[in-house]
């Protein structure tokens, strides 16, 4: 169902022609103005009578402010980003005469780009008396800003003249939304984004879809559904509606693709992360889309060596030895002869040989090394104490708070990735 709204509506007479521009948009739900009084009040029920037979009230909540009839907007309305933008242009002969070669033109100008939205770039050969030529353009609106339609019409009289006008259209393309995002860089080359939206608009929105569609080197997890009954159900609820100046906070992770893994050196410098897709309804199903241009995070810095842990436990017995599986890569560009030296803590007490040699580690290279530790204090403890050594330029990298553990006493534990 589509209205016509006469917003910038213009008829402009030139000689036999005239020439009419309108926006074409959806009509809007009419709501009433409810007037109601307390029944010992003097009227008593006569403006609940009026309401129930006004024919543009839903029956049984005539006082909501709701209304089930249908109305035509009366004004230009508000243009949004990402939204379509379509207007009707009519070229009418309104003199005796049949006017010839009759060539209609609409181009959009925008602060960096003209665009020609004319269906046909063709003339019409003759235009009779009381005829007319009629053109419905469309254009997604992918610029902010104020933006001119500008409408042409070139002609030629029964005389042979060549006569030629133009008319100017002006209006402002507002932003829907307000983007804002958040890097979180983990240990494991993991990186969390979290994206948070606003409705900026005056009217709720149907948020249909919101996707990041990463970098080459990237894959992506939503972490937006949670399963129940093996069922993946949104964190939003069923009805994903985001209510006017409302906020609503995405989360997504993405992980290096196997290929890129274990490159060190290039994943260290990845700054583009990908880019989010956002599409929405407003009204009576009026369909937006945006999408961000790339997202870049700062590059986390690793010095010369990184350490991560590949395999930790949760929890662990107290006294009691456990595993670990520390990963160690050459983040440098030169070749690096390593040595491991396990200092101990208050806690933490390792098990093994310090002081061993690791031997040579070329740049990019990693290497995975098994090491078993006890605590001996319960509670949240935290993995603390290696020590590496590059002899070739007697450097000592400290690693202390590398991960967390908790230690329990006399309970059956089990080792999780």
């Amino acid at each position: 169902c589509l209205g016509w709204t006469f917003f910038l509506e213009v008829t402009f007479f030139f000689l036999s022609l005239y020439f009419t521009v309108m926006r074409l948009t959806k009509p809007t739900l009419f709501t009433n103005l409810p007037v109601t009084c307390e029944d010992r009040d003097l009227p008593g029920d006569l403006f609940g009578q009026l309401m129930r037979q006004d024919p543009s009230t839903i029956k049984g909540a005539e006082t909501l402010m709701l209304g089930e009839m249908l109305t035509l907007p009366q004004n230009f309305g508000n243009i949004f980003l990402g939204e379509t933008f379509s207007s009707y242009i009519s070229v009418h002969n309104d003199s005796s005469q049949v006017v010839k070669d009759i060539l209609v033109k609409a181009d959009l100008q925008t602060s960096s780009q003209r665009l020609n939205l004319s269906a046909s770039n063709s003339a019409v050969a003759e235009l009779k008396p009381e005829c007319c030529i009629d053109d419905v353009i469309h254009h997604e609106v992918k610029e902010i800003g104020t933006h001119i339609l500008v409408c042409a019409v070139s002609y030629t009289t029964q005389q042979g003249e060549k006569l030629y006008f133009r008319k100017f259209f002006k209006f402002q393309v507002l932003k829907p939304l307000d983007v804002k995002t958040k890097f979180y860089n983990a240990e494991t080359d993991e990186v969390f984004l979290e994206a948070q939206i606003q409705n900026i608009t005056t009217s709720p929105m149907f948020m249909e879809k919101v996707s990041l569609e990463p970098s080459m080197m990237y894959n992506v997890t939503e972490l937006n559904t949670v399963t129940q009954a093996d069922k993946g159900e949104s964190t939003f609820g069923k009805m994903s509606y985001l209510q006017p100046m409302d906020t609503r906070q995405y989360l997504y992770c993405l992980k290096p693709k196997p290929e890129y893994a274990e490159k060190a050196g290039i994943i260290k410098g990845v700054t583009v992360i990908g880019k989010l897709d956002i599409v929405w309804k407003t009204n009576l199903g009026e369909r937006g889309r945006l999408q961000t241009s790339q997202l870049q995070r700062m590059a986390p810095g690793y010095g010369d060596i990184r350490l991560s842990l590949d395999l930790i436990p949760d929890t662990v017995n107290l006294e009691e030895p456990f595993d670990i599986i520390c990963k160690i890569t050459n983040c440098s560009e030169r070749t690096m002869d390593l040595v491991l030296e396990m200092c101990n803590t208050s806690s933490i007490h390792w098990c093994g040989i310090s002081g061993r040699q690791l031997g040579k580690l070329s740049p990019g290279a990693f290497l995975s090394l098994p090491l078993t530790v006890l605590s001996s204090v319960q509670g949240l403890q935290s993995i603390s104490g290696l020590r590496l050594t590059d002899t070739f330029l007697k450097r000592t990298y400290e690693y202390d708070d590398i991960a967390q553990v908790c230690v329990v006493y006399g309970q059956q534990v089990e080792s999780d990735i």
